[in-house]
């Protein structure tokens, strides 16, 4: 892959300090502290209803906080909304891909440049052409409409179009969710090469084992509070995840 399909950053990519947020009267997250450095690829494990998707949603300002502070970059916004986010350089590849199925592959490519766009970068179809030379089946289906696709192929449409924006942070939500075992180790051979290639990401992911192999870090997300964090490699062998979350589930 090349190396233009991001910005060059280094340092602090993401910091979350104390984040809580509610539905209503419910709390579905509290206390978070979470980090992310270039490079890095920072997964959260967890059960259904942990609140792994409600962090995405946050950071990123799909849902609004009750409170804490979240850092992109050293800047603190005192409102998080979700096209400033993008513009600092932050996609999302969301849980149900949601994508535009009666619109080809290709412009549903170009629909995450629009923001590249509209500040005046004109490098689109440069950007295509690495995209397609990361996922040569969406080359090979640029025409087809995407509700065409198969569920792997969509995945690889959801990364794609997120990437073309050039993030220097991608958020993740369960991108194995749904897929066959073999689509799923495709998509995670993708998230490494994605890693080598030095593009930094958040990743959200019920299928545990999968995650800890490709991440350099891990948070486990219970009822809405980190409940253990530690080095990926180190927690991949430790008792408690591999009772709660590497057992015959798998997924936990």
């Amino acid at each position: 892959m090349s190396a233009k399909l991001w910005s060059a950053v280094s340092g602090e990519v993401l910091k979350v300090r104390d984040l809580s947020v509610s539905y209503g009267k419910v709390e579905a997250l509290h206390h978070v502290n979470i980090d992310v450095a270039t490079g890095q690829v920072v997964t959260v494990i967890g059960p259904n209803g942990a609140g792994k998707t409600t962090l995405l949603a946050s950071i990123i300002g799909l849902l609004p906080r009750l409170a804490g502070e979240i850092t992109f970059f050293n800047e603190a916004p005192a409102e998080i909304v979700v096209e400033h986010m993008v513009t600092l350089g932050m996609s999302l590849v969301p849980e149900k891909r949601e994508l535009f199925g009666e619109m080809s592959v290709e412009d549903n490519l170009l629909l995450g440049a629009f923001m590249r766009h509209r500040l005046g970068y004109r490098d689109e179809y440069e950007t295509m052409a690495q995209i397609y030379e990361t996922f040569p089946r969406l080359k090979e289906r640029q025409r087809q409409k995407a509700a065409t696709l198969s569920g792997g192929e969509r995945q690889m449409l959801a990364v794609g179009r997120a990437l073309m924006a050039k993030p220097k942070l991608l958020l993740l939500d369960e991108p194995s969710l749904g897929l066959a075992p073999l689509i799923v180790r495709e998509i995670f051979h993708i998230i490494a090469d994605l890693k080598k290639s030095g593009v930094s990401m958040l990743l959200v992911e019920q299928n545990a084992h999968a995650a800890l192999q490709v991440a350099d870090y891990a948070y486990v997300l219970e009822t809405g509070e980190v409940a253990m964090e530690g080095p990926a490699a180190e927690l991949v062998n430790d008792p408690r995840i591999i009772e709660s979350y590497l057992g015959l589930g798998g997924g936990g």
